[in-house]
């Protein structure tokens, strides 16, 4: 009877998310929308139109890019957190980047519209497209001065990633074996050298894994995304333009969706396609973590 009732706590997680999952196939009524995966998106129009293409593309645009650059920053601070800062350093300096993640969203957010918006508007967005404008999606464009659109909303999500893909990274690369950095050392190679040759492809999969989970992070952002991105359900025509995500577009329309017939169900549905992608990235970025564990320990 102790160990049936020991088993009940581990299981609400899991009972938590199929509560979920079932409430929300009951709210979107998947039947009912035939367009629902179309780009165009009026509530507001007779017959109302529920295309979501454009937020998954918006989605998307601004989580992969925002990824990327997480993790090659992390990158670089694992690799200067465990190669070349003295260990004092490394202590007093680590942290701060361990703080990012207690920062609320919406802090972000203010943030970035009140000061890294009108720097990006007024300054580097037109100076970029000015030196850039001979490539694809960098001449004609349309530059708000508040700095709104898609790279304000990318520099905001590399921040918020930016603690969970560091962790991982530097974990991943503090777990490299003193006898393969010795070893690389005794034949001559430099430190660079065995971080590039050895450290880094030993620990691949930790990186890997770090850049999973921190898509999973930035692809269901909301409050922040919301205030800087722009809010227009239409597909950006060039990398200034502004668009919507997913999280986004119900967290701007759930006052409406009590009062409007067939919003409701339309917002659940994004919200289970969000659900969706979200779990899949967070297992298998999970699945690799554990992967990297079993041959770690293997290797004992």
């Amino acid at each position: 009877m102790v160990r049936f009732f020991s088993y009940l706590p581990a299981l609400v997680p899991a009972a938590i998310v199929v509560a979920i999952v079932i409430e929300l196939l009951k709210a979107s009524n998947l039947t009912a929308f035939p367009g629902f995966f179309g780009s165009n998106w009026d509530y507001t129009a007779s017959p109302p139109q529920w295309g979501i293409g454009v937020f998954v593309v918006g989605s998307f645009l601004t989580a992969l890019p925002a990824i990327i650059l997480a993790i090659l920053i992390g990158l670089g601070i694992g690799i200067a957190s465990t190669t070349y800062l003295p260990k004092l350093a490394t202590r007093f300096l680590d942290p701060f980047v361990d703080l990012l993640a207690g920062i609320p969203s919406v802090v972000y957010g203010i943030w970035g519209f009140v000061v890294v918006g009108p720097y990006l508007g007024l300054t580097l967005n037109p100076w970029v497209a000015q030196h850039l404008g001979f490539l694809p999606g960098f001449s004609g464009a349309r530059i708000l001065q508040t700095g709104q659109g898609l790279p304000l909303a990318v520099i905001l999500l590399t921040l918020m990633a930016l603690p969970i893909t560091t962790l991982l990274i530097r974990d991943a690369l503090h777990s490299v074996p003193k006898d393969l950095w010795e070893s690389g050392l005794a034949l001559g190679a430099t430190r660079w050298e065995v971080m590039r040759r050895v450290a880094i492809p030993y620990s691949h999969r930790g990186i890997l894994s770090a850049g999973f989970l921190g898509f999973g992070r930035a692809f269901g952002e909301t409050v922040a995304v919301a205030m800087v991105i722009g809010s227009v359900a239409s597909f950006p025509t060039s990398v200034f333009d502004t668009t919507d995500t997913m999280s986004a577009i119900i967290f701007q329309n759930s006052d409406a969706a009590l009062v409007t017939p067939g919003l409701l169900e339309a917002l659940a549905e994004i919200a289970l396609l969000l659900l969706a992608i979200s779990l899949i990235v967070n297992i298998l970025g999970r699945r690799l973590i554990s992967s990297l564990l079993t041959e770690q320990i293997s290797g004992l």
